[in-house]
């Protein structure tokens, strides 16, 4: 169980881990290449967007040092306070993110009550909008990138697309292969765009050091006197500088929570500061330079160089997004929130590398439409900032429940912070909130996560019904064993091994078994797989057994939800624990694969049956996702109508 109290210690493995194995120095450079991707990218396009012409803003020397002073302490206060100091206390034995916040939120509440289902909608809700950022994230990051040819040669502007696609299409391909390889040159890669954008920066600000002032607060007050109601709807753009915050605490479990603090404040805040405040530098020398301010406040004998990099850090920006789709997806599985899909694995040594191939074209489907509708980062811009706003609102709520709940000697000077950071996400979500009266674009991430939304309450509810139809028609275990082994049938060698989600009731797989083929095995095990609100089990309560007589067990095997439900290898360790030997080569699994139906008058709409029998049909059998041999494994089918 976690702490009571945040931030516990971090210093020894959690979860399997080993974070106190590694180097220091190699943690933080392996978390500046992946969890900083995105975030440090920003700069691409952050300004150029500010500076967009449907928020009439010209670069005059009042406008720019607000703009940049607004963006400095949106950093200060949304990235380093909240998250870094803050949140990241918040961790789930040592994981964080949406789905890890959620189960330690509702591991203080009452099961069922109103507030935990309240925080459960939350996550779930969150999570969807996470894969609308993952969707748009990688074209926003790779066209500003390719923009450069634009600064270069407009003679180059009609390439942009074709080669951002080009560049895409080779990033969602690779994905198959794991980024076990790659993933050693991620931090190298973003060392060197971190250097570079810092010197860069750094160069301008020499060339007008007055920029520093915007680093006072009173230019971003000034802003807001000077334009009123109008700022607000600026904070859509501002916004821009602290999208990929929340990665800093998804990824918290890879690195742990020291070497991302160091990361950022040792290295990456510096460099975002040095090179915003260098592109201000540069405007108020050469107002024209808003057309591009990244690329131009770069000298021209480094432009190629510095597209070649700034395509290259885009495209880790976007591996980090889209791996963290990826096991985003494997927690909602895992916690019940959508169907089994086939994942692989894609590296022998560490558990995490995983590629869902569902998700991964899905992604590319969605990301290659939004090439071709957008066109341009700046269009696509409009679009970007809901779904994250929308995400940093949910872990501001949560984080809040957390601690008041679990925190009671933090939580007097939390709750006010939470009050604080309340009030940032409501103003961002307000201003992105108006761009949906601006055009379609700004409904797309609202459509992408409504419609995840939809698709994983649906599959959670039609999974209540179906559980409840089953047990519904089901034979109380207790009762049917002695009436069965009253006139036994036939027993045969070996182990069955009936998987059933209710530990109470006969699987159907059992009834069926003995209906056409009249015999028992010699051992018969009803084995449950749960799945736990943390994200490693214990290994002294990994596995239950309970002998009930005749040969027959109850078996409980219990896994974390970042965790692999590896069932044989699971029971294969149970003698270990003084439990029975289970031979894999004399042992045959019997799992019942239900054909839904969709009544009507039941406990969903009829669309959302359907849906969620077509949902069913599709999930992948569990032959791979218990990693159960093929070849060990019947499915027995049953019509069931909810």
């Amino acid at each position: 169980m976690a702490s009571s109290t945040p931030d516990s210690s971090s210093a020894a493995p959690v979860g399997g881990h080993g974070h106190a194995q590694a180097g220091l120095a190699a943690l933080i450079v392996g978390a500046v290449g992946v969890v900083f991707g995105d975030i440090g990218t920003s700069p691409l396009y952050t300004i150029k967007e500010m500076f967009h012409p449907h928020f009439g803003l010209t670069p005059d020397a009042e406008t720019v040092k607000g703009l940049l002073s607004l963006g400095f302490w949106s950093l200060l206060l949304v990235v380093t306070l909240k998250y870094v100091i803050v949140i990241m206390r918040a961790d789930n034995e040592g994981e964080g993110g949406i789905m890890a916040l959620t189960a330690l939120a509702q591991r203080s509440l009452q099961k069922g009550s109103r507030l935990s289902y309240v925080v459960g909608i939350l996550g779930i809700f969150g999570a969807a909008l996470f894969f609308g950022d993952g969707m748009i994230t990688p074209p926003i990051t790779v066209l500003g990138a390719v923009e450069g040819l634009e600064v270069i040669s407009p003679v180059f502007g009609q390439a942009v697309v074709p080669i951002s696609l080009v560049i895409l299409f080779g990033l969602f391909a690779f994905q198959r292969f794991g980024t076990a390889k790659v993933g050693r040159a991620f931090g190298p890669i973003m060392i060197a765009w971190f250097v570079v954008i810092a010197a860069f920066g750094a160069y301008n600000i020499v060339q007008n050091p007055l920029v520093l002032r915007a680093l006072n607060p009173y230019w971003a007050w000034h802003f807001f006197a000077t334009h009123e109601w109008h700022a607000v709807l600026i904070l859509g753009a501002v916004v821009l500088t602290v999208t990929g915050g929340e990665a800093l605490y998804a990824d918290m479990g890879h690195f742990g929570k020291r070497p991302i603090r160091w990361g950022w404040f040792g290295f990456v805040l510096p460099a975002l500061t040095l090179n915003y405040y260098g592109q201000g530098a540069v405007l108020l020398r050469s107002p024209e330079a808003v057309a591009n301010p990244f690329y131009m406040s770069i000298p021209d004998w480094a432009q190629i160089p510095m597209l070649v990099l700034a395509t290259t850090a885009a495209a880790v920006a976007s591996q980090a997004v889209i791996t963290g789709a990826f096991s985003v997806t494997r927690q909602a599985i895992q916690l019940g929130y959508l169907p089994r899909l086939a994942i692989k694995y894609t590296s022998r040594d560490t558990i995490g590398q995983i590629y869902v191939p569902s998700i991964n074209w899905m992604l590319l489907g969605a990301v290659v439409l939004l090439v071709l509708t957008f066109r341009s980062s700046g269009a696509l811009a409009t679009a970007y900032g809901l779904s994250v706003t929308g995400t940093m609102l949910i872990d501001t709520l949560l984080l809040a429940v957390v601690a008041y709940t679990r925190w009671p000697d933090s939580r007097k000077w939390v709750l006010p912070l939470c009050a604080l950071f309340l009030l940032i996400d409501l103003a961002f979500l307000f201003a992105n909130g108006a761009k949906l009266l601006s055009g379609i674009g700004a409904w797309v991430p609202l459509f992408i996560g409504i419609f995840a939304f939809t698709m994983m309450r649906t599959w959670r509810r039609g999974r209540e019904l179906l559980h409840g139809e089953i047990r519904k028609e089901g034979i109380q275990l207790d009762v049917f064993l002695p009436g069965l082994m009253l006139a036994p049938p036939v027993r045969v060698p070996g182990t069955a091994v009936f998987l059933t989600a209710d530990k109470t009731v006969v699987p159907h797989a059992m009834l069926h078994n003995l209906k056409h083929n009249k015999v028992l095995h010699e051992r018969n095990v009803f084995l449950t797989v749960d799945t736990l609100n943390v994200p490693y089990a214990a290994k002294d309560k990994r596995l239950k057994i309970e002998s009930i007589g005749d040969d027959f067990y109850r078996v409980v095997i219990k896994f974390g939800f970042m965790e692999t439900p590896d069932v044989p290898l699971a029971l294969m360790r149970s003698c270990d624990a003084g439990g029975i030997y289970f031979d894999p080569m004399e042992t045959t699994y019997f799992t019942s694969r239900e054909t839904v139906v969709a009544g009507r008058h039941r406990g969903m709409p009829i669309w959302r049956d359907k849906v969620f029998a077509l949902m069913h049909r599709n999930a992948a059998p569990a032959t791979g996702f218990f990693r159960i041999p093929g070849n060990r494994l019947v499915e027995l089918g049953a019509q069931i109508e909810i």
